[in-house]
């Protein structure tokens, strides 16, 4: 039942009457050789996890070990507790939970890596404030991230979810469409609309290059789960409102394979490019490690 392609997992979707969530689970089943309940209690177990994740920054400052980064998730939910974003509670709780588990991963704490460590707030943000927005139960949040991790599947066939391999628009990015993608489903939406709005994220980040700051997952990298969150969470209200991808998602993800196997390794992961290069950039590896 594996599918390759997003065409493919339309396909059987369609054939079978089913959602990309319930493909994932039937696809883990086969691949695992294990029951439908041992599937779901394994989704459940990382879902706790990113649920204490994403509190804990919020609640209290968690710093990274370098100190490189720290009590911005903390910074967030108090800002969110004033009463005066722009932007409104969905969208700030949504930073502060991708902020926190950013925060909680660089101290060496307990995440996801869904789908790498680097990209770890995203999902659980959008799923957690999906959830809340949208007020769904525990097995809802169980269905979005399995529904999350379809695509997951077919990034993973056809492209990367790695930075060094193809820069941050595979790895923040991937995490993001895959947010996407969830909450369509999550909001009622088809398949077919969950992969237009992986699509539209993956155009939106196109070229994202992977610079941290002296080699560690903490500088850009915590800002841009927070720019994934709100993305994803856009993304799926545009798809919700009948806007589609022109390009289908197949295209946009076999593009965004070829434009991380175009750029040079100084922007993959590498710290040898971008704003890690910067004279600050400099500054903060010395803070870090020395001269």
């Amino acid at each position: 039942m594996l599918a390759k392609t997003g065409e493919e997992i339309l396909n059987i979707c369609n054939d079978k009457g089913i959602s990309l969530s319930e493909y994932a689970i039937l696809y883990e089943m086969e691949s695992s050789e294990l029951t439908r309940e041992e599937v779901i209690k394994m989704m459940e177990k990382s879902y706790d996890v990113m649920l204490e994740a994403c509190r804990q920054g919020m609640e209290e400052e968690v710093f990274s070990v370098s100190g490189l980064i720290g009590g911005d998730g903390y910074k967030i939910n108090k800002y969110l507790n004033s009463g005066k974003s722009l932007t409104g509670n969905v969208i700030i709780k949504a930073m502060a939970r991708a902020m926190s588990c950013a925060e909680v991963n660089a101290s060496m704490g307990k995440i996801v890596a869904c789908p790498t460590a680097g990209s770890c707030g995203i999902l659980p943000a959008v799923i957690i404030t999906a959830v809340e927005q949208l007020e769904l139960d525990y097995e809802g949040a169980i269905k979005g991230l399995f529904a999350a991790s379809a695509l997951g599947i077919i990034i993973a066939q056809n492209a990367t979810l790695a930075g060094a391999e193809g820069g941050c628009q595979a790895e923040c990015g991937s995490a993001s469409a895959m947010g996407a993608a969830a909450v369509v489903e999550m909001m009622g939406g088809t398949p077919e609309m969950s992969l237009n709005a992986a699509a539209i994220v993956f155009k939106n980040i196109m070229g994202l290059v992977c610079d941290p700051v002296a080699g560690l997952v903490e500088v850009p990298c915590a800002k841009r789960n927070v720019a994934g969150a709100v993305s994803a969470l856009s993304t799926a209200d545009l798809v919700m409102a009948g806007v589609n991808s022109k390009i289908p998602f197949d295209d946009v993800l076999s593009a965004m394979y070829d434009v991380g196997k175009n750029m040079p390794s100084e922007l993959k992961e590498t710290a040898m490019g971008g704003i890690a290069i910067t004279k600050t950039g400099k500054k903060l590896k010395e803070q870090v490690f020395g001269k």
